[in-house]
């Protein structure tokens, strides 16, 4: 494992290199975020006899936006699907195949210290963002709900990068994988939670799609944290959460080992 360490540790030097981009980066983040906040506040002010809105108070609407950024910081992929499609289609995965190194370990490192340098660089903008939102911001309900809530963001991460890691890998067969990527995409955002808590939809739809992974980056964690999810349905949640990890992983597995058969690398 030693060598891991030397691979974490270089990710994290090349990353600094970065660390501005991250800070505007997440700077400019809060602007959709404050306008979808202040969205829903015009929706409550508008109906100021009601006030919740499909089960969710003013407080719980502005904390779920809040935790969607938190959790997204700490999971979101961001170019290390190009970047391995990229390894893929310039021929630089051959050195990987000659070394006794196994490449989505070293993908998942490189993804954690990426996650790493780019939570410490929006801490600051982001606390001070929750700060000025305080009086809306809802603490968990117990600690073994935050509990659960930190347990299911690292599965979160796991998710988010081995789902973009398969997508990635079809570069073996494709010279372009950008659409199948944007495809991907549109389901995370949709389906995932970031436009909308998806439990405001009939609830038929929100069943069905509690059996699929797109709820489990981000709209599971977070309905956790917030306790709207308790009892058996937490429990059965975090259960399908590690079953779609686990199924991830073997996908990713089965789909580079068909990959590896079919590359060819031509040239010196």
């Amino acid at each position: 494992m030693r060598k891991y360490g030397y691979v974490i540790n270089i990710a994290l030097q090349n990353t600094l290199v970065y660390r501005v981009n991250f800070l505007f980066r997440a700077l400019f983040s809060l602007v959709p975020l404050m306008a979808t906040i202040y969205l829903w506040r015009a929706v409550f002010a508008s109906n100021p006899g009601q006030s919740e809105v499909a089960g969710y108070t003013l407080a719980a609407m502005t904390s779920y936006y809040l935790l969607t950024m938190v959790v997204d910081t700490l999971t979101a992929v961001t170019e290390d699907d190009w970047q391995i499609a990229a390894d893929i289609r310039d021929g630089r995965i051959s050195q990987f195949l000659l070394k006794p190194i196994d490449y989505l370990t070293y993908r998942l490192c490189v993804f954690g210290a990426g996650r790493l340098i780019y939570t410490l660089m929006a801490a600051g903008p982001v606390l001070l963002f929750i700060l000025v939102q305080r009086d809306h911001f809802l603490a968990p309900p117990d600690g073994l709900t935050g509990l659960v809530f930190a347990v299911s963001v690292v599965l979160t991460a796991l998710l988010q990068f081995l789902l973009s890691y398969t997508m990635a890998l079809l570069a073996f067969w494709l010279l372009e994988i950008s659409t199948f990527v944007f495809i991907l995409f549109a389901f995370e955002y949709l389906a995932g939670g970031h436009l909308f808590p998806i439990d405001i939809l009939p609830p038929l739809i929100t069943r069905i799609l509690s059996f699929t992974p797109f709820p489990y980056q981000l709209y599971f964690p977070v309905s956790v944290y917030l306790g709207r999810i308790t009892g058996p349905d937490l429990w059965r949640g975090l259960g399908i959460q590690a079953f779609w990890v686990v199924a991830a992983y073997g996908l990713a597995r089965w789909v580079w080992h068909r990959g590896v058969r079919h590359y060819e690398a031509v040239g010196g």
